[in-house]
């Protein structure tokens, strides 16, 4: 049988281990892609670190675009080819259960997570970090443009992705003033989303000042540490806050900060806070008298993957998204890419695979 280079994360926390791995023939409504490559997103370092609990042994990465080596039987409806470059939604949810028939696709309770799942027979490449991935019936999977960059397209499925699915949740944009909290992959991606579907003012908002001042090239409006927020609200005429606030840094002050810049009857989403952290106080007279609005959003649907990959094609040579992956690290060297991630000197750092002939 066919054997395939994968970084395999057994739990303990900052190691992997390279293995070779069978390459399992596509079964019904299953597909086989060659990943190209995968970039790593800030849960797959909270995973690797131990911060996040995910079922091991694993295949990790969900930031993946493959190419299409084989369709297995009845895959027809797909509408797919063999040799198409493609990338996939982060869950195959089965349209049957109580979540998939309630537009909660990601959390569907028979779903699998490419890049959060043990390993069974013939299951074991269902993530990014591998040479080969399996993609299993219930998967939506998104053609991508011949000119998309790979560093580019990569984040599609999950932070291109996750913004689309937090935009719907905030409701219309244009004209609205917002507050992005965080200047990583998720609040970049924000800021454009938010400017390029005609918000009024996107304020971005970071402790690092390089990571903020960063922010302007992808349109944000004011680049501000987090104690000039409120003199900047002052000072340019919106003393009622904000329409919108996005929280994409994960951080308890973050929130706590921000919630208290939403104008009474905006909107407060929440998305960056993907592991255990400490709890925070929330004042429940304040969201009553103000009639806030909070939404959580986790992952995402399908029509938001379809999304992403469409605002991307539009905007990735007005918007500097390609810079945003910094060095690419050989699979076999993957342990290093893990270390240049913990580092944060880059946004993202990509991890390619072998090129085969």
């Amino acid at each position: 049988m066919k054997q395939a280079l994968a970084a395999v994360y057994e739990g303990q926390p900052g190691e992997l281990v390279l293995q070779q791995l069978p390459v399992p023939r596509p079964g019904a409504g299953e597909v086989l892609v060659r990943v190209l490559g995968c970039t790593l997103c800030g849960s797959d370092l909270h995973s690797h670190e131990g911060r996040r609990r995910v079922p091991v042994p694993t295949v990790l990465g969900h930031e993946i675009v493959g190419e299409i080596c084989e369709l297995g039987p009845q895959t027809g409806h797909l509408g797919r080819r063999v040799g198409e470059r493609v990338t996939w939604a982060i869950v195959a949810h089965c349209g049957t259960c109580h979540f998939c028939r309630a537009d909660l696709p990601q959390k569907c309770v028979q779903g699998v997570k490419y890049g959060h799942e043990a390993f069974r027979p013939g299951r074991e490449l269902l993530g990014g970090l591998a040479e080969y991935c399996l993609l299993v019936p219930g998967t939506t999977v998104v053609p991508l443009p011949e000119e998309l960059p790979l560093e580019v397209a990569c984040p599609a499925s999950c932070a291109t992705a996750t913004i689309a699915a937090a935009a719907e949740a905030a409701g219309a944009l244009p004209g609205r003033a917002c507050l992005v909290l965080g200047a990583g992959m998720l609040g970049l991606t924000a800021v454009a989303w938010a400017r390029h579907h005609g918000a009024r003012e996107v304020v971005c908002v970071d402790v690092q000042p390089p990571r903020r001042e960063r922010a302007r090239s992808f349109g944000a409006t004011a680049c501000l540490a987090p104690d000039e927020v409120a003199g900047w609200l002052a000072d340019s005429g919106h003393p009622q806050g904000f329409d919108i606030v996005f929280e994409l840094a994960g951080q308890p002050v973050a929130f706590q900060a921000g919630w208290r810049h939403v104008r009474t009857g905006g909107t407060l989403v929440l998305v960056g806070a993907v592991f255990p952290s400490a709890p925070v106080p929330l004042e429940l007279e304040q969201v009553v008298r103000r009639q806030l609005t909070l939404r959580g959003v986790h992952n995402y649907a399908p029509r938001h993957l379809e999304q992403a990959v469409a605002f991307l094609e539009r905007t990735w040579r007005e918007f500097p998204f390609a810079s945003l992956v910094g060095p690419w690290v050989p699979l076999a060297q993957v342990p290093h890419a893990f270390e240049l991630g913990r580092r944060g000197e880059s946004i993202r750092v990509g991890v390619a695979m072998p090129v085969r002939g």
